[in-house]
């Protein structure tokens, strides 16, 4: 059974925020750059346990193309994929240790 998506609001603008930039480097990037994260979260609804814990109860999945890693964990008491984040790979993750 497919998992259903949650977001933490930061992770929604992490998504913005990307696609701001791209779109500022190349206009219709910012498509591709979206259009590779959503086919990593939809991998990701039909098997979420496909990435091992990173950290805390955290995982991590990366789009094909860019270079971002969607931090995520499961909720199995409601079925759910919660995303916390969604950051560039240079970037240090320590600050997602925050988000709540």
């Amino acid at each position: 059974m497919p998992y259903k998506l949650a977001y933490f609001k930061e992770a929604r603008q992490d998504i913005r925020d990307a696609k701001e930039w791209y779109y500022d480097q190349l206009k219709g990037l910012e498509k591709r750059f979206s259009d590779d994260v959503k086919i990593a979260i939809t991998r990701l609804k039909t098997n979420p346990y496909a990435h091992a814990v990173r950290y805390k109860k955290i995982r991590i999945a990366h789009p094909d193309i860019f270079p971002y890693s969607i931090h995520y964990y499961i909720d199995e008491e409601l079925t759910r994929i919660v995303i916390i984040g969604i950051i560039h790979n240079s970037r240090d993750s320590g600050f997602l240790n925050r988000r709540k």
